[in-house]
């Protein structure tokens, strides 16, 4: 019962975490720059061009926003978002294979959103160069694609899961 009293607690500090971002750091960020959209919400990358004009556009205060809370925010969300998609596949998926597999979509996909956050903080302080905004846009996009398989794992399982115990009432 603890385990399950833990995953709602994670579940729910995510949601939290995710709604502050949403509504408060995240359009922040994107007025301070102009309306440009903060690098974590181009989830199909960016160009170089992209990058500096956001970078160029992003006022002092909305860096400070970007580097501080933001970051703050972003250091907790990837932890509490994997262990919300963890656990449905813990509880529902009985092959150990297919355990093993989905959890590592979601490991690899909490992974991809820390190197993420690492490169866009480098990109924040100035490491600018070609590759270091290639390196941070491929992060985006693969966390992206990562955690959109992620939640459609979670969705299709729990799905699964509902139709069989529906079939199984009498």
């Amino acid at each position: 019962m603890r385990w399950r009293t833990a995953y709602w607690l994670c579940v729910l500090a995510g949601l939290a975490v995710y709604a502050a971002m949403v509504f408060w750091t995240l359009p922040a960020i994107a007025q301070a720059a102009g309306g440009l959209s903060a690098f974590d919400l181009r989830p199909f990358g960016y160009s170089e061009a992209e990058a500096r004009a956001f970078l160029t556009a992003l006022s002092a205060e909305g860096r400070a926003l970007y580097t501080g809370p933001q970051r703050w925010l972003d250091l907790l969300y990837p932890a509490l978002l994997g262990l919300s998609l963890a656990g449905p596949v813990l509880w529902l998926v009985a092959s150990r294979p297919w355990r093993v597999v989905f959890i590592g979509v979601i490991v690899a996909a909490t992974a991809l959103d820390y190197l993420e956050n690492y490169l866009v903080a480098g990109l924040l302080a100035g490491d600018i160069d070609a590759r270091a905004i290639a390196a941070a846009s491929r992060a985006t996009m693969v966390k992206s694609a990562l955690d959109s398989c992620a939640i459609l794992i979670v969705l299709a399982v729990s799905i699964r899961a509902a139709l069989r115990k529906g079939k199984n009432r009498p």
